[in-house]
């Protein structure tokens, strides 16, 4: 059996859902359990409506819900016509359970809020996709991920209980994959015991694939995006950029921690346990390659370039001159680690620290005042950070030619420069 994976661009409007369809026509007969997220904007629509419940302004939320509510009933109109009349019944229970929450008054944290609400989202675009499925000959059964992977309460970034859900997997999923050969169902969320939804966090829907391909032994995850596969650049900046036919999950997960925009290293972690290999392909045109991900070991990569814009470098200078230890090092990552900072590149020479980051304002302030106990703290704003795996002195010379190096690290694989 196969496990796909749609994202919200790829159900984001009505002749989006209907390429869908004619994608999985292809592989009708097929064992197949299908991922799908929120339609298009949908999960920010309501992350504005927790906002203006946590700040009790309960008819402006119940505002900006009515909006998400027309657009999915608009939706369902446009596609469903004998299956419309169940679909709205399906779609007002789901509405139900936000409004009946809205009407009351926060008493809870606002991650706790936030779950119940966005989780909807997935809630509501499968299944209008599932009807229209079946509407159009291509036969499947909605289920409800809550129901399957069960979750601890850390709201907004829940761990799964992989020995609930893996019981669940096998007592459900499979005796309705053996009936039904396809079903639909949710990425991002699961539940805690008690049935409060939780959202799993930064691509949980990818990663909510990848656990159903490690709970169900798949042949392989296929995630199905508005592009030609990964690519060696991102091709909005670099017009040149070439696909990667294929990666290992170790090139991914290196590619990802440097902040290429390309597959989340948690959604790698179950399909490499069972050596699952994991398929990008183009839902544009469904014919086109792609980029295979696996766990074979690959030589020849051209250059894999990224970006990060919105940098900044703070350079920390011991206050007396003495030499940077392992007790000034260890502190700086405790104040790092207080503050909720991940550095993107960090080099230690004998008086001074110099750390590259997101420029976040105020995380960053609240760093420095923190910092400047143990250190001098300078900081430098406006910066990019360039990552190039697999550089070639060529093509660095390209990429910095016209720029001030502020600061260079660099690895046999890898190269890093912070740019003016």
């Amino acid at each position: 059996m196969k496990v796909f994976k749609f994202g919200g661009a790829s159900v984001s409007s009505t002749e989006r859902i209907q390429q869908v369809a004619h994608i999985l026509k292809s592989y009708q007969g097929e064992e197949l359990l299908i991922v799908i997220s929120a339609m298009g904007k949908t999960t920010n629509a309501l992350e504005k409506v927790v906002e203006a419940f946590y700040d009790n302004k309960k008819d402006e939320a119940l505002q900006l819900f009515e909006a998400i509510k027309h657009a999915h009933i608009t939706t369902s109109k446009y596609l469903l016509v004998k299956n419309f009349n169940e679909t709205l019944d399906r779609l007002t229970d789901f509405f139900t359970e936000v409004e009946w929450l809205l009407h009351d008054k926060p008493v809870q944290g606002f991650d706790y809020y936030y779950d119940q609400v966005v989780c909807i989202g997935e809630l509501l675009s499968t299944v209008i996709v599932s009807a229209y499925l079946n509407e159009v000959g291509f036969s499947n059964h909605w289920v409800d991920v809550r129901d399957i992977i069960r979750t601890d309460d850390n709201f907004r970034d829940a761990n799964i209980d992989w020995h609930y859900s893996s019981g669940k997997a096998e007592n459900v999923v499979v005796p309705l994959l053996k009936e039904h050969k396809v079903i639909i169902t949710q990425g991002f969320i699961g539940s805690t015991d008690e049935m409060e939804s939780t959202t799993l966090g930064r691509e949980g829907s990818d990663y909510t694939a990848a656990v159903f391909a490690n709970l169900l032994n798949a042949e392989g995850q296929y995630i199905w995006k508005d592009v030609e596969g990964v690519m060696n650049a991102d091709p909005k900046l670099f017009p040149d950029a070439q696909l990667l036919s294929e990666l290992n999950y170790d090139e991914v997960i290196e590619m990802a921690y440097y902040g290429a925009q390309v597959i989340h290293p948690k959604t790698i972690k179950p399909l490499q346990n069972k050596g699952i290999p994991l398929y990008v392909k183009c839902f544009l045109d469904k014919e086109l390659p792609g980029t295979v991900i696996h766990k074979k070991s690959l030589k020849g990569l051209p250059p894999i370039v990224v970006l990060k814009q919105n940098q900044a470098l703070i350079q920390l200078h011991s206050l007396d001159f003495s030499f940077v230890g392992e007790k000034p090092v260890a502190d700086l990552y405790q104040l790092l680690a207080d503050s909720k900072i991940k550095p993107n590149l960090m080099q230690t020479g004998a008086v001074t620290i110099q750390v590259c980051l997101d420029n976040q304002t105020e995380k960053i302030e609240k760093l420095a005042l923190a910092a400047a106990g143990i250190f001098d703290v300078q900081v430098e704003t406006g910066l990019t950070l360039l990552t190039i795996r697999h550089y070639t002195q060529e093509v660095l010379q390209k990429m910095i030619a016209g720029k001030t190096v502020e600061l260079l690290q660099q690895t046999p694989e890898t190269v890093q420069v912070v740019l003016k």
